[in-house]
């Protein structure tokens, strides 16, 4: 029997089970759209899309690396329990280890993707069933290289990607480790917009005293210029002191080993995600036309 899109349509109303699904149970019964949804009901699919709604903003980074490739991907969950399931952090790093393999470019590609006898989104919904909460495949990024790529994940929440030109696997993986904890906004200055130093600019001089104010204009620039840089250290990776030895900057410990720091990417579970803050107590309240 031909499996049409409305007959697939009409499963997928009928279940909550994703598309894909619905067409692999359709084909698997020959068309028989009752047997179809009885193999939903078994395999643990039906309804597994019903919790698609959910904010799953907690979650887990995993990562996987073959020599100068390496991938990060965030996969979310609705509570921190399940992101620290057994279930759910094998398929984190499966998945991880799919988009490696595949070269899959983002996350929306990467759901077609093989992996283990089923695609990424098939397994995506297997593991809804099981978890019982909304999963999401939300990001991939990867960092393929010349020279020294390094991958660092820090308690399964910051993952970092780091390609350095020269140096040492060591030093990518300590660089790794400081974007992790120190959050950089922009590799260097001259990577910083000019409407952030124009702002920064404003800034200084409001917060210069009547008595700078007082001094010659090359001077008072000469200070603005000093208090720019100094903020511009701050924000950017290479004016950072060093976290593995804050006695250099993370630019002086890069070419202490004749490397430069090419390109750098750090990614946070949930973050962007506007986490739903429940009030059971009003809710109750309010069901029970008391507010």
């Amino acid at each position: 029997m031909e499996i049409t899109a409305s007959l697939v349509k009409e499963l997928r109303e009928r279940s909550g089970a994703g598309m894909m699904e619905c067409k692999k149970a359709l084909s698997e019964n020959g068309g028989d759209i009752e047997a179809a949804m009885e193999f939903l009901r078994k395999t643990g699919l039906a309804k597994a899309d019903k919790k698609a709604g959910r904010v799953a903003a907690e979650g887990r980074i995993a990562f996987a690396q073959s020599g100068n490739d390496a991938v990060l991907v965030e996969i979310n969950s609705e509570t921190d329990f399940v992101a620290k399931d057994a279930n759910f952090m094998a398929f984190a790093e499966a998945v991880a280890q799919a988009a490696l393999t595949s070269g899959a470019a983002d996350a929306e590609a990467l759901k077609s993707v093989a992996m283990n006898g089923s695609t990424v989104e098939e397994a995506r919904a297997a593991l809804i069933a099981k978890v019982g909460e909304n999963v999401q495949v939300r990001r991939l990024v990867r960092i393929q290289g010349g020279g020294n790529v390094a991958a660092y994940v820090h308690g399964g929440r910051i993952g970092v990607l780091v390609n350095l030109k020269g140096g040492s696997a060591d030093l990518a993986r300590g660089v790794a480790m400081h974007v992790a904890a120190m959050n950089p906004q922009y590799l260097s200055p001259a990577q910083v917009p000019a409407e952030i130093v124009a702002k920064e600019k404003e800034i200084a001089l409001a917060q210069m005293s009547d008595k700078d104010k007082a001094k010659p204009a090359e001077i008072q620039e000469k200070m603005i210029a000093g208090k720019i840089n100094k903020t511009l250290s701050e924000m950017c990776l290479t004016g950072q002191a060093y976290v593995l030895d804050t006695n250099m900057t993370v630019e002086a410990a890069a070419k202490k080993e004749g490397a430069e720091i090419l390109s750098y990417v750090r990614i946070a579970v949930g973050e962007g995600i506007e986490k739903v803050k429940e009030d059971y107590a009003a809710e109750v309240m309010k069901q029970a036309g008391l507010a």
